[in-house]
């Protein structure tokens, strides 16, 4: 019964998304999909660290949106999200989660929420600091930069991507008993992830070897794995 009751919440979720223009039919079918392994891999508190995400990217992509497009940092498809995003942002969290479940170690939990805070605290920063950013700058010289260019930076962004991050990780405290170790790297582990996500956006981005979907993926599994890194050496202390 639980498994009829995941397929239902995800089909409604897939639906919502697809009549709220979050998603397009692939993006909903890529979400609804991607929904149903975090459920049944991760249980409860994964799926709602997943959604939470969701919803707080497509309010952060939703915000001024008007202004983003005068000033050309808003998506052409107005804000409507594809399979490519939705994979690029949702396939390491899967792919931690399968080590987890084949394992059973905290250090893959850590990893699977630092991917999620990695990705939510990165969208919060890119979409909030398009318009509340001051005085960007490239993170790889720090020399002034147009909003929206590829691995800008700036202090309020910064600030909401260690929120982003931070808003995460407590999901992921039912499912351990090392609840301030977990807290810590899934925090600094998202957070060190929306920054390498600027880097590569920076460097392998700007050359076009990676687009914005497969930066994601890579920074979100580096956030992860920083994020298991981090808890497994706390552990060690």
């Amino acid at each position: 019964m639980n498994i009829i009751a995941d397929i239902i919440t995800v089909l409604l979720l897939g639906v919502l998304a697809y009549r709220s223009r979050a998603l397009d039919a692939k993006g909903s079918i890529a979400a609804a999909l991607l929904g149903l392994g975090v459920l049944v891999l991760g249980g409860t508190w994964t799926f709602l660290a997943l959604l939470t995400f969701l919803i707080l990217g497509v309010l952060a992509t939703k915000y001024r949106y008007g202004e983003k497009v005068k000033k050309g940092l808003a998506q052409s498809n107005n804000g409507t999200r594809s399979i490519g995003n939705v994979l690029g942002n949702g396939l390491a969290v899967l792919i931690f989660l399968l080590v987890e479940a084949a394992v059973k170690e905290d250090i893959f939990w850590a990893a699977t929420f630092a991917s999620i805070a990695t990705v939510n605290g990165d969208t919060l920063a890119s979409e909030l600091g398009k318009v509340l950013g001051r005085k960007p700058r490239l993170i790889t010289n720090l020399k002034p930069v147009n909003p929206g260019t590829n691995g800008a930076v700036s202090v309020q962004g910064e600030v909401i991507a260690l929120i982003g991050a931070l808003m995460i990780a407590p999901f992921a405290l039912p499912l351990t008993t090392h609840t301030w170790k977990m807290l810590l790297a899934v925090t600094i582990g998202g957070f060190v992830g929306v920054n390498l996500d600027s880097l590569i956006g920076a460097t392998l981005e700007e050359k076009g070897i990676t687009d914005n979907n497969s930066t994601n993926f890579l920074a979100s599994l580096l956030g992860g794995l920083i994020g298991a890194a981090l808890f497994y050496a706390l552990e060690m202390l």
